[in-house]
């Protein structure tokens, strides 16, 4: 998911993706350890998509603070 597409979201649509994502780390976790490993490249890409998620929204807070504390 692009960062782009990200911040066009709302912070109820970002929370509730990063819950599917980590829904989806920790089955490709469990995949991994059971042996079923079928798609290694996805850890990464779900890791950092969580990234992508976390920085958005703390940069919505940030905002959200700062245009309160102007008011």
């Amino acid at each position: 998911m692009k960062t782009i597409e990200l911040r066009a979201m709302s912070s109820e649509a970002l929370t509730d993706e990063l819950g599917k994502l980590r829904r989806e780390q920790f089955d490709l976790r469990m995949q991994a350890a059971t042996g079923q490993g079928t798609k290694p490249d996805q850890k990464g890409k779900v890791r950092k998509d969580i990234a992508r998620i976390k920085t958005v929204l703390c940069e919505l807070k940030t905002a959200e603070a700062s245009g309160h504390a102007n008011e």
